[in-house]
């Protein structure tokens, strides 16, 4: 187990993947061998918390396209500053369950109101401090959906073609920036893909 002060400078990294993909357990699993501050978006702050129960609530409130990607950069915004910058200050890694790249992948491809201009929008938000490593977890549609045996929130209810525009986008991100991620297949047992993400990830830190 690392200390919680590496001696390298420490890094933001970040989880990314479509639903079922396993992100958030293996979230958690890096975090602990890390010994890293461990968060996610949105919900990471007290203001996210409020904001994820409006976002993902599929009974009590409208919610268009344009206002859901405003309310995700506003819970950056605070979680940024927040959690994210301190935690690096004070010499702790962050491992983060989700990063600005959901909303280029969620509202700017999802929802259709373009990865350009989602990404515009969340770099004002976050003074474009992004994710140092972005890992992308990847599996197959069959697999996603045997993980989900839950009840679906909002985003998770969009529909087939919205989740394939989804996958695609992040996909392409990966492609577009092999320095900064690491697509790595998360199919398998929880320990199999822990240990072939520590594998890939730890040249990076």
């Amino acid at each position: 187990m690392a200390s919680n002060s590496p001696s390298h400078p420490p890094s933001y990294i970040a989880f990314e993947g479509g639903e079922g993909s396993g992100k958030t357990t293996q979230t958690r699993l890096l975090a602990a061998r890390l010994g890293a501050v461990l968060t996610r978006e949105p919900g990471g702050t007290p203001l996210g918390g409020r904001l994820r129960e409006l976002l993902l609530n599929t009974e009590d409130v409208a919610l268009g396209a344009r206002a859901e990607a405003l309310m995700m950069a506003a819970d950056r915004a605070q979680h940024l500053e927040e959690i994210v910058l301190p935690a690096l200050a004070s010499g702790q890694h962050v491992v983060s369950d989700r990063s600005l790249y959901s909303s280029m992948a969620y509202q700017g491809a999802g929802r259709q109101l373009g990865i350009d201009a989602i990404a515009s929008l969340n770099d004002w938000a976050i003074d474009q401090r992004r994710p140092d490593v972005v890992v992308l977890l990847t599996v197959p549609t069959d697999v996603s959906g045997e993980r989900l045996d839950r009840s679906l929130d909002r985003i998770e209810l969009a529909g087939a073609d919205f989740h394939r525009r989804v996958g695609d986008a992040f996909v392409e991100m990966a492609a577009a920036e092999p320095q900064r991620w690491l697509v790595i297949d998360g199919t398998g047992s929880i320990d199999e893909v822990e240990t072939r993400l520590w594998s890939a990830l730890k040249p990076r830190l």
